[in-house]
């Protein structure tokens, strides 16, 4: 973990200017898996598997499958989004920069184009090699089920926020290198005998976060809103020990903890600053949360707590006409998210600051607009973006 720790956090150029902004009448918050991650091009095992096969479609600018996620983007127009699964790429002009220039700013098959000048993303757990066998296996293979959060390459799985309004840099604050161990009343995974899953040695580095928790101060206007980015692990892929399922849990307690005053005293940033979110902030959570309420086999308890929490704004969960044409059968259907049938990604504003106007989820039914980016999964994804659009008070 050393090398980890001293990649620190990365504040990119895009981020770096700083203007005041006009107060928005509304405003629209938006997060999106877009499996822009090097194994959704080429399949799982490819040597040479690397960051690098992004950064090579994205500066062809005419891969199909990116250009319909940048035509759902520029369809919906939110004003802030999270991309969960985009692969971390130190060069903005590679990476983030890149889409935003050569998929973004381009009007799409009729679509007007749509800017972002502010962004942020750093480095992530995913693909970080740990020294330990943590899969259980027998062998320490540094990558895989044994890096810190699943991944085959270092920043597999990553994150990138982007926004049309200015981000407070200087105030961000990050949460990559958070222990597991330092969560009050974890969950434990042992194994069948009762004794501890991870070794002594591992535990002691182990970080909670599989790719990271991220506070980001967006300013809109005189205001300040906290993007509270995320993207827990899987609660799948393990066995009867659960350590997945655990883990996924305790990412999402995570931010109910950091929201609640009292709940995240225990907290620390990875600059040392100690403390949850102050009680008057408004907030917004984003983030494929791999977990619903409902369905799956996650441990539900998290997400319900995280829902039920006073300060959140669950009031309405955003909806499409695809979800039920998909899943007909599925009460639940209308509220899913993804593919394979479940609501995992989440946009949660608080209560204090925001009036919720509207939300969705760009799933057209089948014969309309645009069913067609999402016909398939290598249409765009597997996910769905999912929006809400709120007044500012």
């Amino acid at each position: 973990m050393k090398s980890l720790l001293l990649a620190g956090t990365m504040l990119c150029p895009g981020l770096l200017a700083a203007q005041n902004s006009k107060p928005a009448a509304s405003i629209t918050f938006a997060t999106y898996n877009v499996s822009m991650e090097a194994e959704n091009y080429f399949p799982r095992g490819t040597p040479g598997n690397s960051e690098k096969v992004l950064i090579k479609e994205l500066a062809s600018g005419s891969n199909q499958q990116i250009k319909n996620i940048a035509r759902i983007i520029q369809t919906v127009r939110p004003d802030v989004i999270l991309l969960n699964e985009f692969d971390y790429v130190k060069n903005p002009a590679e990476g983030v920069g890149q889409f935003i220039k050569g998929y973004l700013k381009e009007g799409t098959d009729g679509a007007k184009g749509i800017d972002y000048p502010y962004y942020y993303y750093s480095t992530v757990n995913t693909g970080q090699p740990s020294p330990y066998d943590l899969d259980g296996n027998g062998k320490a293979e540094q990558y895989g089920a044994d890096a810190w959060g699943f991944g085959n390459y270092p920043g597999q799985y990553g994150m990138v926020l982007l926004s049309r309004f200015p981000i407070d840099t200087k105030a961000v604050r990050t949460f990559q290198h958070f222990k597991w161990k330092d969560m009050p009343d974890g969950l434990k995974t042992t194994k069948e005998d009762g004794s501890n899953w991870y070794s002594a040695e591992a535990w002691a580095e182990f970080p909670l976060s599989s790719k990271s928790h991220w506070d980001i101060p967006v300013k809109v206007g005189d205001k300040t809103v906290h993007v509270l980015a995320s993207h827990p692990t899987p609660p799948s892929f393990d066995g009867k020990e659960d350590r997945n399922g655990k883990r996924n849990h305790d990412e999402i307690r995570f931010w109910n903890d950091y929201i609640t005053p009292g709940k995240g005293d225990y907290i620390y940033d990875d600059n040392h600053r100690q403390g949850g979110l102050p009680a008057n902030a408004s907030f917004v959570i984003l983030g494929d949360q791999n977990a619903s309420p409902d369905e799956g086999n996650a441990i539900s308890d998290g997400i319900r707590q995280l829902l039920a929490n006073p300060a959140v704004n669950n009031a309405s969960a955003p909806a499409s006409k695809g979800g039920p044409e998909h899943s007909p059968t599925n009460a639940f259907a209308k509220n899913h998210t993804a593919f394979w049938r479940m609501r995992a990604d989440y946009v949660l504003p608080s209560r204090k600051g925001f009036q919720i106007l509207d939300s969705g989820v760009f799933w057209p039914a089948k014969g309309e607009p645009m069913a067609g980016l999402v016909e398939k999964r290598e249409s765009s994804s597997d996910h769905r973006l999912v929006w809400v659009r709120v007044k500012v008070e």
